[in-house]
């Protein structure tokens, strides 16, 4: 139940590698749960959208009702973190995405879809993040999207050598190009587990 002293984090399970972030949420001790119905959000005190196919996910979340819920989820606090084409249905502007794609918004970005090519340009390579510390974050990228633009309330977390954006936080939303859930690394789920620590109630 929302308000619980362990933190209830909700998955949106449309489509994705949603499992991944269960598991690893789970692992440090959240209650992950997935999320496919609207009703289910008044339940959650934090959200992950996790990567897969931005359009998929986009066609699904509106063909199940719950698009225009998570819209008004986000825009009302609900702590909210995208990996990959979680980032993308974060963004309230895309670029290169498919006819007709929407997005949910929440973060006052530009976001450029397979900003690195397809999925044999994927890649991986280390990132200093300063808000997570040391060591670097090895950060695995799939048809990854990146960052175009970024609003003045938008706090740039990451950024690639060649300086393209790849993590961002603007207030409850936290958005990842990459997925640190297939890595091992968990310290980006810790850090969006932390900012809801101060939500939930004993």
């Amino acid at each position: 139940m929302a308000g619980s002293a362990t933190p209830r984090i909700g998955v949106l399970a449309l489509q994705g590698d949603f499992r991944e972030h269960l598991a690893v949420l789970n692992g440090l001790g959240a209650t992950a749960v997935p999320v496919r119905r609207a009703s289910e959000l008044s339940e959650i005190d934090g959200l992950v959208i996790p990567g897969g196919e931005s359009s998929v996910m986009d066609k699904l979340s509106r063909a199940f009702d719950v698009a225009e819920p998570l819209h008004d989820a986000i825009r009302g606090g609900l702590p909210t973190y995208g990996t990959c084409a979680g980032l993308i249905m974060l963004a309230d502007r895309i670029v290169d995405g498919i006819s007709g794609q929407q997005t949910l918004g929440g973060l006052d970005i530009t976001v450029r879809r397979n900003a690195f090519g397809t999925q044999t340009d994927s890649f991986e390579t280390d990132l200093d993040i300063p808000v997570l510390g040391d060591p670097p974050v090895h950060a695995v990228f799939i048809r990854a999207p990146v960052v175009d633009a970024a609003g003045e309330g938008v706090d740039v977390l990451a950024r690639v050598p060649d300086g393209r954006i790849v993590a961002v936080q603007q207030g409850n939303v936290l958005g990842t190009s990459f997925h640190p859930e297939v890595t091992g690394d968990t310290r980006f789920h810790r850090y969006f587990l932390d900012t809801i620590a101060g939500r939930v109630r004993a």
